[in-house]
């Protein structure tokens, strides 16, 4: 069947709540597969550490549906349990326009396929939202998933009640299944939560007291990665015994199973992608890989595989040099600003990528990617300090965050796309370049305003890099072609 832990706004603990939840069901040896609504990078890092399992983003945004349900089905294949996180608050999506996404073919459905429960409320229910596409509540409909929803209850006592019937009927294709209940803080006040919530008939599946909340690090874009936390495993053990007896398991448990499939050669468990091989060479592509650049779809580097593609992971932080026959590189995103002296000082890294780049060498390069191919990266603290030098601009780490869904126009050919292509990505970054490129490859507009953003990009030499973030699920031309860019080193 599978879950979906929603929250009823950001920041209730739905991330802790998931993380206590896998960390539980690992422990006890079982194959977990988990998936996370939305284009963050950081929260499936911590998944694919405690499941020892590649987490999978579901967002039909930069997908699309039909990628989506595949994805989710193809994944869940040969695992015990499934679990997806859910982004934001239940209803929080983007609104729901024909032209949204020029690729889709299935994005304005004319009605729903799922047939709706009676109300029992002494209200009727509210009309189903029109603003909540890529929300959890989209992907609990589109998969037809059951939804556990945690409450933030340090400021509440009666008035959850009122909150929960709200959520609860506010569109009726949403199965909500039970209750998390979040930083409660003592038995009176679960008392008085319980005592309110009594007349609903909605499972309490778990309570959560604030003296027990597990602190996760962050910084200035989320949560630090799990390789940057010492004591990491020691969490993991943390949220494994807090799961245990904060959960009623007899409940929870068999929402937990993951979908059972009669066959593997049933339609619906095709590969999200099919993609071909393009040669029989190999074609290795250097993908940097550390502390300093860990923002990467994994379903990106599958695809790069089932092309023909050979990757190598390398560290700008520490190696000294790109692989051997290297014939692509892939500058992935991650957090470059908290890095710069040890980038800066690996000077043999930097010369080799400078020298490759020269050479011809096709690069794809994204956010923290671009930053290292600028000229230099100012920190927050102020300090600047030299990098690849490819491009003629600084990266300079400021307060403010650019942050949102982007539909983005090639304004010229390029090693990754053709000039006047559509494609749709994400934007998440605190970093502004000092200078813009003359002539920009790309122009970002809103996902949907349509308002233009921004002009941004630089195509040098054979570089693609850009501050938006790409998944390549739906764009297996586009890769294909970088691909065949790179062959030409081979």
């Amino acid at each position: 069947m599978a879950l979906i832990v929603a929250g009823e706004r950001s920041g209730v603990g739905k991330t802790t709540i998931t993380l206590a939840l896998l960390s539980f069901l690992s422990s006890q040896a079982d194959k977990v597969q988990s998936f996370k609504v939305g284009p963050d990078y950081i929260d499936p890092m911590f998944h694919t550490a405690i499941t020892g399992r590649p987490c999978r983003n579901l967002d039909p945004i930069l997908t699309n549906e039909a990628y989506l349900k595949s994805c989710f089905n193809y994944h869940c294949q040969g695992v015990d349990y499934a679990l997806v996180e859910g982004v934001m608050g239940l209803f929080d999506g983007v609104p729901l326009k024909q032209d949204l996404h020029s690729n889709f073919t299935s994005r304005v459905r004319s009605q729903r396929t799922t047939t709706p429960r009676v109300s029992q409320s002494k209200f009727p229910p509210t009309p189903q939202p029109i603003n909540d596409y890529g929300s959890t509540a989209h992907i609990a409909r589109l998969l037809n998933l059951p939804v556990l929803l945690a409450i933030d209850c340090s400021k509440l006592s009666g008035s959850v009640a009122a909150l929960v019937n709200g959520y609860r009927y506010f569109d009726p294709q949403v199965n909500i299944i039970g209750l998390v209940l979040n930083k409660v803080g003592s038995d009176r006040h679960l008392e008085l939560l319980q005592r309110a919530l009594k007349p609903l008939n909605l499972p309490i599946l778990g309570v959560l007291r604030r003296s027990e909340q597990i602190i996760l690090p962050d910084r200035h874009l989320g949560l630090i990665p799990t390789e940057e936390i010492a004591n990491f495993q020691q969490i993991i053990a943390q949220l494994a015994h807090l799961a245990k007896n904060s959960f009623n398991w007899s409940q929870l448990r068999p929402y937990l199973y993951s979908p059972k499939y009669p066959t593997q050669s049933s339609s619906n468990l095709s590969l999200p992608t099919e993609p071909r091989r393009i040669s029989q060479k190999t074609l290795i592509i250097a993908v940097a890989r550390d502390r300093a650049f860990n923002f990467y779809y994994q379903d990106n580097l599958d695809i790069l595989q089932e092309l023909g593609a050979e990757l190598i992971y390398w560290s700008p932080l520490t190696e000294p040099k790109l692989p051997e026959n290297t014939a692509g590189i892939y500058l992935g995103g991650g957090f470059p600003e908290m890095f710069t002296a040890q980038l800066s000082d690996n000077q043999e890294a930097l010369l080799s990528v400078k020298q490759a780049i020269f050479k011809g060498i096709p690069t794809y390069a994204e956010c923290g990617g671009l930053m290292y191919l600028c000229e230099a990266i100012e920190n927050f603290e102020g300090n600047k300090r030299p990098m690849v030098g490819i491009f003629p601009t600084t990266a300079v780490m400021t307060k403010k965050l650019t942050l949102g869904y982007r539909q983005i126009i090639a304004l010229q050919d390029n090693p990754f796309s053709e000039k006047n292509s559509l494609l749709w990505g994400h934007e998440f970054h605190r970093s502004q370049i000092s200078r813009f490129p003359d002539k920009p490859l790309l122009m970002t507009k809103t996902a949907y305003g349509q308002e233009i953003v921004s002009y941004q990009g630089w195509k040098l030499h054979q570089v693609y890099a850009s501050y938006i973030h790409l998944h390549f699920g739906i764009y297996q031309s586009q890769v294909t072609r970088f691909l065949i860019h790179c062959l030409v080193n081979c």
